[in-house]
């Protein structure tokens, strides 16, 4: 039961900006934040959901907090190397733009038309974490973009208003005008500082627009002029009326004039050399107009390097420019999309660039200097209808309905194929036992063999006439295919070899949605909607062998790994289990009253009447057999145990209020007289596009009596599957294919074995005391009780030199038996110095992989802590008993 969220694959990038910290790239996937490691090539995503999508996240420059911004303008405040949300804030307006000033103190935030700045807050836990310093209120429209002084004074902020402002951050005695930059037809998307290399002065200011224009703006130095006072009485820009002179030159205004003057220096910033620079009451010219020459198509993203010196800018049309500046030299332009990109970044040393394109779900990084990719993932952009996993729980294949079949690796969360050769919706995958073949039905009328090795479509089965395929099954040896429909409400049966039709199965009155071959011999189950589980003998070709009446539709069927049981699921929310050998029903499960949860928008009844989605719509068993996993078209998926047909536990597949189903009360604020607010089509082509929302949640086919999709994404789970391990399982939702697990790493790995691992092997090396052999080997054969036996067999003087060869990737392992040993053994002393010395011989590692080792260390200090507080509570017991019985001795004499 202690199954915890792991990952999150098939969607690596669904919209809003990405940022690059190190050698991680973050970006946002629906509510939550995926982390790619690109040198270990690995994914992972961090365990907090935000309330709805996130849309804007920021990472400080030290790396150790992460600020992501929902849709609702709900911030949570991160610790990056802990992965735990430190501080919540709600801002009250949309949150357009967000970016750390340099030092780290600061968060700009774009908020409609105002500017805020807040305190960045720290490790330390703070009633009022954040602290707004200023607030400026000069924008005309919406803020776009800003960027950050290197010094953190200063900010440059572009607006929908065509023009960009130039603030100082900190309060004067007099409020400042923020210098303005003009010129702009459309709306700003970039703006950037350019500094010195030697000095890392402020020498120039980028200016982007949505147009396609780059202005470059020259700060004219105030030691190219005689004296600084005559340099800030010129006018500093033809469009800033604000910081002219409109007076005369009369002693009086002259006076006046001399006295503003004097204030402004007063106000100054003094740099190292004690030159005067103020960068927002300086005079800035237009030094040059560029254009990018992409019309008709529009600049969506755009980023600056400073060291380099290099803008990257992304168009609709997918193209994106490489651009060396000032001279505006282009060094690479190509096209990487037919969609429009919506983030474009560098890294730290600005050797890599990372693109995103929410419409198809891509994230790219670029090497320009090698023009070769270092990732480049694709998830999929409509919903994943079907999983399996591989025989040996390495690899995952998800078909969904953008007619793609991808494979996934499970330890690092990368796809590493997808075939795309379907031409309509792919409704069933399937792994043969080799472990190299793979199997996909569609609805194209196709079911498709592919070769891992080879990596392409080695043979596909057809019907004499077009059919609609939703369920797939072959049996263990890999020889026979079966297939069934949803329009003929037939089975088809194929020869691996051949690929020739050997069979028709007919006699379901309705489409087959189920298909499951026993594991124990030849017989194939099959539920349809006409109320019915048959069971079919294939390979003698006896037809129908028992027929299992149900008085609703049958959703879904799945055997027992043992294949002495047989779980269906039925439209009025029940899981019934039967014995296909004697043919009796064994148990029932009502499961209405779990699975119900999450109201959609359209429904006029609460979610204690409403009857729709109280059903399950796909199950699964452990690997065991003793619990079995259901879920369908609610945001739960219940688990209960088979033999006293209770609930075990409910896991919420997600909290994101985007998507429709997740409350279980609506807000009637939300209601107008046109519907909900939600779901009226408010039509900004300034919003960048994210993956179709129309199509989320509701492609695919129906069930009998589920409401119509009205173009908001509806939480369901489409597919349930746990690995063969046991040790960790995977649910195709709306938000994408999450993956619990109970160990830490997905997956135990199959090279430690061989022939010679054994528990014969353990016994003999015990018997020769080669202790350090026997640990090593149990540790391999990967067995709690065998692993506890070796270490209380080992010698305390034998105890440092056999903690020091322990290889790393077994600490986690022993750490873990250390504790339970503390709980249950006797040796206290032993378990302690075992501890002890495994600390000197790998604290180096253990201190730097603390993130890893965390749940294992964790339990160890529980049971030291809670052994200590029971030898503390005796020892001061007997204390007081010793003082009792020398008191009582005394008084006796």
């Amino acid at each position: 039961m202690n199954f915890r969220f792991q990952n999150l694959l098939g969607a690596p990038y669904r919209g809003g900006n990405v940022v690059v910290s190190e050698d991680s790239l973050l970006s946002p996937v629906g509510n939550r934040v995926a982390v790619t490691d690109l040198v270990k090539s690995q994914t992972l995503t961090l365990p907090f959901e935000a309330t709805s999508n996130i849309s804007r996240i920021a990472v400080s420059p030290d790396g150790n907090f992460l600020l992501a911004v929902d849709d609702a303008s709900r911030a949570l405040f991160v610790n990056l190397r802990r992965r735990a949300v430190i501080h919540h804030i709600t801002f009250k307006k949309l949150v357009t733009a967000l970016r750390f000033s340099p030092n780290g103190s600061f968060i700009a935030v774009g908020l409609g038309k105002l500017l805020q700045v807040w305190r960045s807050p720290g490790f330390r836990k703070e009633f009022f974490p954040f602290e707004l310093v200023r607030t400026f209120s000069d924008c005309a429209a919406a803020v776009t973009s800003l960027d950050w002084s290197p010094d953190s004074n200063y900010l440059l902020v572009g607006s929908k208003d065509l023009a960009v402002r130039l603030f100082f951050v900190k309060k004067t005695k007099d409020r400042s005008k923020p210098f303005l930059f003009l010129g702009h037809r459309e709306s700003v998307v970039g703006v950037y500082f350019c500094t010195e290399t030697k000095t890392n002065r402020v020498c120039r200011v980028y200016t982007i627009a949505r147009d396609g224009a780059i202005f470059t703006w020259n700060l004219i130095d105030s030691s190219t002029t005689d004296d600084f006072e005559g340099h800030i009485s010129d006018p500093p820009s033809p469009g800033t009326p604000e910081q002219r002179n409109p007076l005369g030159d009369t002693d009086e205004n002259n006076e006046a004039l001399d006295s503003r003057k004097r204030n402004r220096k007063s106000l100054e910033d003094i740099d190292a050399d004690g030159v005067v620079f103020p960068l927002h009451q300086m005079k800035w010219e237009l030094l040059k107009k560029d254009f990018f020459m992409q019309a008709p198509a529009r600049l969506t993203t755009c980023d600056y390097h400073r060291e380099l010196d290099m803008v990257v800018v992304g168009f609709s049309n997918g193209v994106f420019g490489l651009y060396q500046m000032p001279d505006f030299v282009c060094i690479h332009q190509l096209s990487i999309s037919r969609q429009k990109i919506t983030t474009a970044v560098f890294n730290k040393l600005g050797n890599w660039l990372t693109f995103g394109c929410a419409k198809l779900g891509q994230l790219l990084v670029w090497e320009w200097r090698s023009e070769s990719y270092i990732l480049k993932q694709q998830g999929h952009y409509f919903d994943v209808n079907c999983i399996t996993f591989s025989p040996d729980s390495q690899m995952l294949a998800t078909g969904a309905d953008d007619n793609k079949v991808k494979v996934w690796t499970v330890s690092s969360g990368f796809c590493f194929i997808t075939f795309s050769e379907h031409t309509n919706a792919v409704t069933a995958v399937h792994f043969l036992a080799n472990n190299h073949c793979l199997l996909s039905a569609s609805l194209d009328g196709t079911v498709r063999a592919w070769d891992l090795f080879r990596y392409r479509n080695f043979k596909t089965f057809t019907t004499p006439s077009p059919r609609q395929f939703v369920s797939l099954a072959a049996d263990q040896s890999g020889e026979v295919i079966c297939a069934g429909t949803i329009d003929s409400f037939e089975i088809f049966v194929w020869s691996m070899k051949t690929g020739r039709l050997l069979d028709i199965l007919s006699g379901h009155e309705g489409p087959v949605h189920g298909l499951m071959f026993s594991p124990m011999n030849a017989i194939l189950a099959s539920s349809s909607w006409d109320k019915t589980v048959r069971l079919w003998d294939v390979f003698e070709g006896k037809g129908v062998v028992e027929t299992f009446p149900h008085s609703h539709d049958v959703l879904a069927v799945v055997y027992r790994p043992d294949g002495r049981q047989l779980a269906c699921s039925t439209l009025d929310g029940q899981i019934h289990f039967w014995d296909p050998i004697d043919g009796v029903l064994m148990c029932t499960i009502e499961g209405r009253r779990d699975i119900a949860g999450g109201r959609l928008m359209t429904d006029r009844r609460s979610v204690a009447t409403s009857s729709s989605g109280k059903y399950f719509t796909t199950l699964c068993y452990s690997a065991d057999g003793s619990y079995i996993l259901a879920a369908g078209r609610s945001k739960y998926i219940c688990m209960y145990d088979v033999a006293d047909q209770v609930l075990l536990r409910r896991f919420q597949i997600t909290r994101n209020r985007s998507l429709d189903g997740v409350l279980d009360f609506l807000n009637s604020k939300r209601m107008t007289d046109a519907g909900p607010i939600d779901l009226i089509d408010d039509d900004n082509s300034d919003v960048d596009e994210g993956i179709d929302q129309q199509t989320r949640g509701n492609l695919g086919q129906g069930l009998p009596g589920s409401l119509p999709n009205h173009g908001r994404p509806i939480v369901c789970t489409k597919s349930l599957k746990i690995a063969p391990t046991g040790r960790s399982w995977a649910a195709a939702t709306t938000e994408g294919v999450l993956m619990y697990s109970i160990d830490e790493a997905f997956i135990f790995d199959p090279t430690d074995l061989d022939i010679d691992v054994t528990h014969e092997a353990v016994d003999c090396a015990l018997k020769e005391a080669q202790h350090q052999r026997a640990l090593l080997l149990s540790l391999r054969l990967n067995e709690d009780t065998l692993i506890k036996r070796c270490i209380c067999a080992v010698k305390p003087a034998d105890i440092p030199v056999i903690a020091s060869s322990i290889p790393f990737k077994y600490l986690q392992r022993i750490i873990e038996a250390f504790s339970d040993l503390l709980e249950n053994s006797p040796h206290l002393e032993f378990v302690l110095y075992w501890c002890q010395e495994l600390c000197k011989a790998h604290g180096n590692f253990i201190q730097q992989n603390s993130r890893s080792l965390l749940p294992a260390l964790s339990s160890l200090q529980k049971s030291i802590t809670k052994l200590h507080q029971d030898l503390m509570d005796t020892c001061s017991s007997n204390e007081y008993l010793l003082q009792y019985l020398c008191s009582s001795a005394a008084k006796i004499d």
